[in-house]
This record gives C-alpha cells, structure tokens and sequence, in this order.
C-alpha cells in the first residue's frame, strides 16, 4: 500500500518588486490609522475644554440694541430733529416656513395683525416685477436690497400688536419684535427736504467709503442732512447677549453692552425765520394764483452774507417728514409723492435750476464794468428796441426810457441797455471756446458749479458757451440719427426725446450771448447760487461757502467740533463799479421807479434787491423771481425766492421776501404785492 503523496505548491515565490509594493501599503496603512487616533486623542482629551466652551457659545445669541441718533437743533437750541423710542417688527427670511405655501399664509395673518392689505399689488424687486402682497413685497425688496438681513416691516407697531405676537411668538416662525429708535420732527414738514431721510443701509452702500465701518442691517443717512452728517449723527449700537434654547427662544439674559448716542448736530437755521420762510412762500404761490398764473412750486434761501450760515431754507410744496417713520406702500408712496404731487422731495433750492430772468443782470454789470466796455456814468440811449440782425428784441410792456446810464438801467429792468451790453462782450467762438468777459463772470459769482452746501444733490446750473453749444449740436445729432435707425434702442436712450438743441448744426452766435445778458436763453442757476452772487456783493466780493451745519456737540451740549468752511474765493471788483451796482439795486427796491419799489419802498431798512421774471416761450407761465439783501452791520441777510409759474417777479416773489425780511428783523408783516412787468 502505497502513502499519499502531498499535493504540489504551485505559488511562485514573492519576488522582492512585489514584496516592496506591500510594505509601501502597509506602512502608509498604519501611518493613516496612527493619525486619525492622535486627532481623536487630540481632539477628545487636550481640546475637549475648548469645545466645550464653543457648545456652550452655541445657546447664547447677541440681540443688536440700535443707538439713538443725535438731535437737531436750531441756531438757539430748538429740538428740530429727535429719535423717539419704538417698537418695530422684523422678519427673519431664512427663518419663515421653507413651504411657499405656508410662508404665504404666514405673511397673510402676519398682514392682518399689522393692518396690511392681502390683495395681490404691482411690486417691482430689482428689475423684476411681480404681483404680491403688500407684505411680502416688503420682504423680498428687503431680501433685494440687502441678502441676509432681517427686514423690519413695521418700524412704529401699536401696543396691541406687538402684544399680539409677543404672546404667540410659536406661531409666526421668523418674525420678531424689537425695540428701535425712530425719527421724529416736530414741526412736521418744515424743513423736510433740508433735513433728509434715515434708513437701512443697502447692500451698495457697504461698499461706499463713506459708510465705512457700517454693519448690515444699521439704519443710516440716506440724504440731505442725515446723510452729510451721518458719521456724527449715528451711534454705536449695542447688545444684549440672552440664553436661548434648543429652537432659538430666549431664556434668560447673560449681560448687556449698552448702546452710545450719537452727536448732536446744531444748525445755522433759524427755526422762525424758517416757519415763516414756507409761510412767505405759500403767500407767494397764492398772490400768483389771484393773478392767474397756475403757479404751485417754489423755493426760498436765507443767508448771512459775511460766512454762509443758511439762516433758512424751504422748498414747496414739502411733505410731512414723519411720513417716513413707517414703511409706506407703493400706494401710499404714490399718493404722497406720485405723479401730480409736484415732485415734494426736491429741494428747489439747491436742487433745480431755471433761467433766472434780470437778477442775472449784476453779472452782466460788472463784466461790463471790469472789461472797461462802460463806467457807471457811460449813458445809452434806448429806443425801446435792440436791433440783432432781423431780430427786434424790446423792453417789457413796449417801454422806452431814453438816454440811461448803469444805475438807471438796473433800478427800471431797462432790457435793452443789457442786450447791447450783451453783444458787445460776446467774443468770437473759435478763439474762445468757454466764452468772453460775461461767462468768466458768471463763473467767478459761482454759476454754472455747485456752491459746495453740505446737504448733497446739489444742482449745478448752466452757463452757455460756444463749446457747450457745439457738444449740445453733437448729442441732438446722434440723438436724431439713432430715431432714424434703431427707433426702439433710440426710446431707451433718449426717452425724452431729441430735445438737447434748436437743430444739428447752430453755431454760437451772438444772440446767445444777449439771451445770457438777461438770465435767459440756456442759463440756468438755482435760488442758492443766486444768493451766493448776490452775497459777494454785499460783502464786498467774498463768493461765501455756504452752510447749515454749524457745531457738533455731545448729548451735554459740549461743542465737539465748529463748522466754519473757508470762503470759496474772493473776486475784485473795484470800489466805483461795486457801488454803482449796490446803488442801482437800492434804487430798484426803495427810490420812484424801481421794479419793486412798490413792495420794498416802505420798509424801514434799507434794501437793495432785484426782480426777475424769467420767460420759457410758448405758452408756458413765466417764473418769478427776487433776490434781496439788507446790509445791517448786526444780522445781514441775503433772501432769493422763487415761484415757478409766478408770473412777474415783483408780484409774487418780491411779496414774500418782504415777508421773510419782516420777520428777520421784527418788523409788522404786510402782503404788498408789486405792479412791475418788467423781466
């Protein structure tokens, strides 16, 4: 019997290639498990404290507390601006129902409680427009406007409401009620576009310089005022860290880091004057309207001739500033300011700018004088026209004055005396692109530049020149050749049309420079710009920078900080052409004969003012105009107002100048509407 015999290996023997191959693998096996232990060890026994503070972070929350801002006072102390306390209520978007459907539902009950409308509205988000709910158009605008942020849909909720969700806080996920400061004025819409508008800052302005430092969500200066001075007038917002549970709800308070009040901002204004500014005007308005002009808008500014101090400033038709302490609807917002409301949130006084008629008629002067082209006794006898090729240009009314000299010509408004002043400054085009004598001048008064205010959305104006006219050409051309080709991109570009010049091709000519003469023509200027030249008079040729700021101070009325910008620049006029000037505006005002004497001839200071009543053409009213000064060596005030569609100047502007100058200087106010229809 045989034994069995073992069955044969087969295996090839492990060459040493491969023998390598498997310690490789095996090594790198073992180095991977040796790390993931010493994490765990590291992570479980020498950071365990660590994390276990940081689990703990996780149960408590910091509750933003906003800050005050600073008041507003008047140059005497008067609370013009002030935050009072309120409660507002805020809706999280990331926390609502995750379902469109019970999100809906959610924000239509929430709609209810807050007295909002659930029928669906035109609401614009973006460029998109949709139809929704007033409240969830609310919401996603916020969500728009700034991602992440909660958004407050009601800034001032009643005490029943914020009951109401405070008791059933489970039931509306998302929302929340917190305490806020709001904005609140006292005098309504005195000083509204002057003063400006808070709110929530945007994601856009995050990124400007000068919010720099500024947190979502922070409630900021968004014009006028409030925005110039945001830096000052905004607080630090504070915190309160509380204890919350495993769904977000609080428990308990850990401590509390309290919030810092802004600065106050002391203002030149003067807080009667100012009352008695849009009273002036509304006087103004209404004298217009007897004379059947359709006149409902205008603007008024106070100065103080020596440093810029704007001692008032209104703009009608205003609006009640506290109408922005709540969120307003589309609806609401286009009742208020919408079309046929008259634009309520410009100001007109430094943010529009029209031909201004003869008050221009001071720049005109002085060229004339400096360049030599007339003295003060230089005489010009008028015919009652002004020949310009087959042009007749004529007085107002048809009137003829005879020879006339500089003093003459400015008290009795004599038109032709300036339109050949006109003509003899234009300059030949070509060699002189930015225009003569005139347009030097007008730019030395500080026309045609922004005056510097600090209030924002200032209007330049506009001087005319020969190279202003060419590139107004150029535009008109392009504008009229894109109406040709592409009718549809042409209506996005230029949806006002091709309206930028009388035809393609004018060139400058020297009617243009006679229109300049008068403030007419493409001249454009604002009331405060106005005031500016006229200050330079007063004061002896000093272009004032002007101002309504006037002192930081802390909540303990310590001056932190003055407000004293420097003087833009001063102009030379010489002594004998400046008096010549101040001496017909004396004339005009308060000597038989002038324009306003009527209005000015009794009051018992001495006024040197001008009217002007700037035409459009057409069948357009003409717009009224006044600027006045009185050189008290205490409380000097320079005044210009104006009436758009007034109708001559000294029947509606020159009225409500007295009014303002009377309240100045505590005279009895009379409503003297003038009877002058000069330009």
């Amino acid at each position: 019997m045989t034994g069995l015999t073992p069955p044969e290996d087969r295996r090839q023997p492990i060459t040493p290639q491969l023998a390598m191959r498997v310690a490789i693998i095996g090594g790198f096996a073992l180095a991977m498990f040796a790390i993931i232990f010493f994490r765990l060890w590291f992570l479980q026994v020498l950071s365990g404290d660590q994390y276990l503070a940081q689990a703990s972070t996780n149960r408590v929350r910091d509750i933003s507390i906003q800050a005050p801002r600073g008041q507003m006072l008047d140059r005497h102390g008067r609370v013009l601006v002030e935050d009072r306390r309120a409660v507002a209520v805020v809706v999280s978007p990331p926390k609502l129902p995750g379902d469109a459907a019970a999100r809906t539902r959610e924000l239509a009950r929430l709609s209810r409680v807050l007295g909002l409308s659930t029928r669906p509205g035109r609401c614009v988000v973006g460029s998109a427009t949709l139809r929704l709910m007033d409240l969830d158009c609310r919401v996603r605008r916020g969500v728009w406007n700034l991602p992440y942020a909660d958004v407050t849909v009601s800034t001032d909720a009643a005490p029943a409401v914020y009951d109401y969700l405070g008791e059933r806080a489970q039931e509306f996920p998302g929302v929340a009620i917190e305490p806020v400061f709001v904005r609140s004025y006292p005098f309504d819409d005195v000083g509204a576009q002057m003063f400006g508008t808070v709110g929530q800052i945007s994601a856009t302005q995050l990124k400007d310089p000068h919010f720099k430092g500024v947190r979502g969500g922070t409630v900021v200066g968004q014009s006028g005022l409030e925005y110039t001075y945001d830096h000052y007038l905004r607080g630090i917002d504070g915190a309160t860290r509380v204890q919350v549970d495993a769904l977000g709800q609080p428990k308990g308070y850990l401590r509390e880091r309290s919030p810092v009040q802004g600065e106050d901002l002391r203002l030149s204004i003067d807080l009667g004057l100012e009352r008695a500014g849009q009273q002036a005007l509304q006087t103004g308005i209404g004298l217009a309207n007897g004379n059947g002009n359709p006149a409902r808008a205008g603007a008024f500014v106070a100065l103080d001739p020596r440093d810029g101090e704007v001692l008032a400033m209104g703009s009608a038709p205003s609006y009640n500033a506290n109408l922005f302490a709540r969120p307003l609807s589309d609806r609401q917002f286009n009742a208020a300011f919408g079309p046929g409301t008259s634009n309520p949130l410009i100001n007109r006084a430094i943010g529009s700018a029209y031909p201004t008629g003869s008050t221009f008629k001071i720049v005109t002067a002085t060229a004339a004088l400096v360049t030599g082209l007339i003295t003060p006794s230089s005489i010009y006898n008028d015919t009652g026209t002004f020949r310009e090729g087959l042009l007749v240009r004529r007085n107002a009314g048809g009137a003829v004055y005879g020879p006339v000299a500089l003093v003459q010509a400015i008290q009795e408004s004599v038109d032709t005396f300036f339109y050949y002043l006109g003509a003899r400054l234009n300059v030949p085009p070509g060699s002189h692109p930015a225009g003569g004598a005139l347009q030097q001048w007008a730019r030395e008064y500080g026309f045609g530049q922004p005056t510097g205010v600090d209030l924002g959305n200032e209007a330049s104006g506009l001087i005319p020149t020969p190279r202003w006219r060419d590139q107004v050409n150029q535009t008109q051309a392009r504008c009229e050749r894109l109406y040709r080709t592409d009718r549809r991109r042409a209506l996005r570009r230029y949806s006002a049309g091709c309206v930028f010049a009388d035809g393609t091709n004018r060139p400058w000519s020297e009617g243009d420079n006679t229109n300049l003469a008068v403030g007419q023509g493409d001249f454009l200027a604002t009331p405060l710009q106005l005031a500016v030249a006229y200050a330079a008079i007063e004061n002896g040729g000093t272009i004032v920078r002007p101002h309504v700021g006037l002192q930081i101070a802390d909540r303990h009325g310590r001056v932190l900080q003055q407000i004293d910008p420097k003087p833009a620049r001063h102009i030379d006029i010489p002594t004998d052409d400046l008096n010549a000037i101040r001496q017909g505006l004396n004339a005009a005002a308060q000597q038989p004969g002038g324009t306003s004497y009527d209005v000015m001839g009794t009051f018992p200071r001495q006024v040197f003012a001008k009217t002007g009543t700037a035409q459009f053409g057409g069948s357009k009213p003409d717009q009224s105009w006044y600027v006045a000064y009185v050189p008290d060596p205490v409380r000097p005030i320079v005044v210009a107002a104006t009436i758009e569609a007034g109708g001559f100047g000294a029947q509606a502007a020159a009225p409500a100048v007295r009014l303002i100058l009377s309240q100045w200087f505590g005279v009895r106010k009379q409503v003297i509407a003038g009877r002058s229809q000069t330009l």
